[in-house]
């Protein structure tokens, strides 16, 4: 881990813990990042001045991705605000569709605070909608299809 990393790292970890959110360091500028009353992970990983997040939504089999589904994900009043999808390829033929969001940091002030827990909570916010936009995947797949946990919508504002 270089040295610049680890104290930015050590600050936004401590950032979001302060936030309720339970936080472990995973690997060099990577930190799992856990919203406690729902149980849903982002994954955080800062490179150089940017810090990434990705939220795993759920994981199936490649022949679920049909054109119709990927024109739905790639719509523009999809109900995904700020997020953006992306697929991953994993074993046995099998994608996981992550929303993904990320922020510049500049000196870790209070802009960059803020900057970071808008990420985070537009991705818990985001996620909602993206369940709802993925269920006929769910539905198509029900014996290949691998969930993050839902978050229930009445608890929009716990990332405050």
């Amino acid at each position: 881990m270089t040295a610049t990393i680890a104290p930015q790292i050590d600050h936004i970890a401590a950032l979001l813990a302060k936030q309720g959110y339970d936080v472990s360091q995973t690997g060099p500028g990577i930190l799992d990042v856990r919203e406690v009353r729902s149980g849903i992970s982002i994954q955080a990983v800062l490179e150089g001045e940017i810090m990434f997040f990705t939220l795993p939504c759920m994981t199936v089999s490649a022949d679920k991705l049909t054109p119709t589904l990927l024109k739905k994900m790639l719509a523009g009043e999809n109900g995904i605000s700020t997020s953006y999808f992306q697929l991953y390829d994993g074993p046995n033929n099998t994608v996981t569709i992550a929303l993904n969001n990320f922020c510049k940091l500049f000196d870790l002030g209070a802009e960059d605070e803020d900057e970071l827990l808008s990420c985070v909570h537009f991705l818990m916010v985001d996620v909602i909608a993206a369940r709802d936009l993925l269920d006929g995947v769910k539905e198509a797949s029900k014996d290949g299809v691998k969930e993050a946990p839902k978050k229930d919508a009445s608890k929009k504002g716990a990332a405050k």
